[in-house]
């Protein structure tokens, strides 16, 4: 399931879409719980991606804080632009649900 989240993200539009409320609420009791759980998902996503391009990033940072010595690096611009056009960590989330490619079950209740 989070194996290749900017592959699946490729294939989805990014702009935001009208989607319908019914065909969300039938995948969970309601649609409260079917939206606590794509924004759960949602969450996970975004710091998953953060991670990764920080990590890219990382290997560009100069060893030594020097503003006069900031060069533009052509590859590191390709790989901030290619993580801006990814769609919405939310709209990625949305989609996953109603795939259904999204697990997600009930806290047990501790008895009273």
């Amino acid at each position: 399931m989070r194996d290749d989240i900017k592959g699946k993200a490729q294939g989805i539009e990014p702009s935001a879409k009208a989607r319908n409320v019914q065909e969300i609420a039938d995948k969970a009791e309601n649609i409260y719980e079917a939206l606590a759980v794509i924004s759960h998902r949602a969450k996970q996503i975004s710091v998953q991606l953060k991670r990764e391009l920080q990590g890219k990033l990382e290997e560009f940072s100069p060893a030594v804080d020097n503003l006069e010595e900031v060069n533009e690096n052509k590859e590191q611009i390709e790989i901030s632009k290619f993580y801006e056009r990814l769609p919405n960590p939310g709209t990625i989330a949305m989609n996953e649900f109603l795939d259904g490619e999204l697990q997600f079950r009930k806290k047990d209740k501790p008895n009273q």
